[in-house]
Protein backbone atom coordinates (compact mmCIF):
# COMPACT_ATOMS: atom_id res chain seq x y z
CA UNK A 1 0.00 0.00 0.00
CA UNK A 2 3.03 2.18 1.28
CA UNK A 3 4.35 2.00 -2.52
CA UNK A 4 0.67 2.54 -4.26
CA UNK A 5 0.42 5.91 -2.24
CA UNK A 6 4.10 7.07 -3.09
CA UNK A 7 3.26 6.28 -7.05
CA UNK A 8 0.17 8.54 -6.51
CA UNK A 9 1.74 11.05 -4.63
CA UNK A 10 4.71 11.52 -7.53
CA UNK A 11 2.31 11.24 -10.30
CA UNK A 12 -0.09 13.76 -8.43
CA UNK A 13 3.00 16.34 -8.33
CA UNK A 14 4.00 15.33 -11.72
CA UNK A 15 0.72 16.48 -13.53
CA UNK A 16 0.20 19.77 -11.19
CA UNK A 17 3.90 21.28 -12.64
CA UNK A 18 2.73 20.53 -16.16
CA UNK A 19 -0.02 22.35 -15.54
CA UNK A 20 1.27 25.93 -15.25
CA UNK A 21 0.81 26.24 -19.25
CA UNK A 22 -2.13 27.38 -20.54
CA UNK A 23 -2.84 24.45 -22.96
CA UNK A 24 -5.93 24.76 -25.54
CA UNK A 25 -6.21 21.53 -25.57
CA UNK A 26 -6.60 20.68 -28.58
CA UNK A 27 -7.39 17.23 -29.73
CA UNK A 28 -9.68 16.59 -27.30
CA UNK A 29 -13.17 16.59 -25.92
CA UNK A 30 -13.28 20.22 -25.40
CA UNK A 31 -12.69 21.35 -29.42
CA UNK A 32 -16.27 22.58 -29.81
CA UNK A 33 -15.82 24.53 -26.98
CA UNK A 34 -12.33 26.21 -28.79
CA UNK A 35 -14.24 26.73 -31.87
CA UNK A 36 -17.35 28.64 -30.00
CA UNK A 37 -15.14 30.68 -28.08
CA UNK A 38 -12.72 32.07 -30.01
CA UNK A 39 -15.16 32.27 -32.87
CA UNK A 40 -12.95 29.77 -35.45
CA UNK A 41 -12.82 29.94 -39.12
CA UNK A 42 -13.90 27.17 -41.37
CA UNK A 43 -9.92 27.05 -41.95
CA UNK A 44 -9.51 27.13 -38.46
CA UNK A 45 -11.80 24.77 -37.47
CA UNK A 46 -10.15 22.49 -40.03
CA UNK A 47 -6.93 23.00 -38.86
CA UNK A 48 -7.81 22.24 -35.18
CA UNK A 49 -9.38 19.11 -36.62
CA UNK A 50 -6.16 17.85 -38.36
CA UNK A 51 -3.76 18.58 -35.41
CA UNK A 52 -5.83 17.02 -32.45
CA UNK A 53 -6.03 13.66 -34.66
CA UNK A 54 -2.31 14.14 -35.27
CA UNK A 55 -1.73 15.08 -31.07
CA UNK A 56 -3.88 11.79 -30.53
CA UNK A 57 -1.62 10.17 -33.06
CA UNK A 58 1.61 11.49 -31.41
CA UNK A 59 0.19 10.74 -27.72
CA UNK A 60 -0.61 7.46 -28.47
CA UNK A 61 2.62 5.85 -27.98
CA UNK A 62 3.43 7.59 -24.94
CA UNK A 63 -0.20 6.38 -23.49
CA UNK A 64 0.81 2.62 -23.86
CA UNK A 65 4.47 2.72 -22.78
CA UNK A 66 2.51 4.81 -19.16
CA UNK A 67 0.16 1.86 -19.29
CA UNK A 68 2.62 -0.71 -19.51
CA UNK A 69 5.02 1.13 -16.97
CA UNK A 70 2.48 1.11 -14.30
CA UNK A 71 1.45 -2.52 -14.67
CA UNK A 72 4.98 -3.54 -14.55
CA UNK A 73 5.71 -2.00 -11.23
CA UNK A 74 2.81 -2.65 -9.62
CA UNK A 75 4.08 -4.75 -6.56
CA UNK A 76 7.74 -2.96 -7.19
CA UNK A 77 9.94 -1.68 -4.55
CA UNK A 78 10.36 1.53 -4.04
CA UNK A 79 13.69 2.18 -5.47
CA UNK A 80 12.49 0.62 -8.26
CA UNK A 81 9.30 2.73 -8.48
CA UNK A 82 11.81 5.82 -7.84
CA UNK A 83 13.53 4.51 -11.31
CA UNK A 84 10.32 3.73 -12.70
CA UNK A 85 9.44 7.08 -11.91
CA UNK A 86 12.05 9.21 -14.18
CA UNK A 87 10.88 6.77 -17.16
CA UNK A 88 7.14 7.91 -16.81
CA UNK A 89 8.37 11.74 -15.96
CA UNK A 90 9.76 11.33 -19.46
CA UNK A 91 6.71 10.15 -20.80
CA UNK A 92 4.63 12.96 -19.14
CA UNK A 93 7.20 15.53 -20.53
CA UNK A 94 6.89 14.46 -24.56
CA UNK A 95 3.17 14.60 -24.26
CA UNK A 96 3.20 18.14 -22.96
CA UNK A 97 5.85 18.57 -25.71
CA UNK A 98 3.27 17.38 -28.22
CA UNK A 99 0.82 19.31 -26.80
CA UNK A 100 2.69 22.90 -26.53
CA UNK A 101 3.75 21.81 -30.38
CA UNK A 102 0.11 21.70 -31.45
CA UNK A 103 -1.48 24.66 -29.34
CA UNK A 104 1.88 26.79 -30.80
CA UNK A 105 0.53 26.15 -34.41
CA UNK A 106 -2.65 26.56 -33.33
CA UNK A 107 -2.16 29.75 -31.71
CA UNK A 108 -0.02 30.94 -34.43
CA UNK A 109 -3.36 31.06 -36.91
CA UNK A 110 -5.19 33.47 -34.44
CA UNK A 111 -5.76 36.74 -35.47
CA UNK A 112 -4.63 39.22 -32.89
CA UNK A 113 -8.82 39.37 -30.92
CA UNK A 114 -8.60 35.54 -30.81
CA UNK A 115 -5.10 35.45 -29.45
CA UNK A 116 -6.17 38.87 -27.19
CA UNK A 117 -8.39 36.64 -25.84
CA UNK A 118 -6.75 33.50 -24.99
CA UNK A 119 -3.97 35.73 -23.06
CA UNK A 120 -7.07 36.96 -20.86
CA UNK A 121 -8.32 33.53 -20.36
CA UNK A 122 -5.12 32.43 -18.88
CA UNK A 123 -4.41 35.35 -16.66
CA UNK A 124 -7.63 34.30 -15.37
CA UNK A 125 -6.77 31.00 -14.73
CA UNK A 126 -3.46 31.96 -13.13
CA UNK A 127 -1.39 30.16 -16.35
CA UNK A 128 0.97 31.11 -18.13
CA UNK A 129 0.28 31.66 -21.79
CA UNK A 130 1.70 29.93 -24.72
CA UNK A 131 3.78 32.49 -26.51
CA UNK A 132 3.82 32.17 -30.39
CA UNK A 133 5.38 34.32 -33.10
CA UNK A 134 2.60 36.20 -34.67
CA UNK A 135 4.83 36.73 -37.83
CA UNK A 136 3.10 33.57 -37.98
CA UNK A 137 -0.70 34.82 -38.01
CA UNK A 138 0.42 37.35 -40.95
CA UNK A 139 0.67 34.18 -43.66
Amino acid sequence: MRNVTLLLFFMTATFSIAQEECYLGIGGKDDEVITKVFQLTDAQVKNLTNWGAELKFRNEIYELKLEHLLKKHAQSSPEDLMKMSITYKAYLDSISGNMMLLDKRMLSTFNDEQYNLYIMLCNQLLRSPIATSRSLNEK
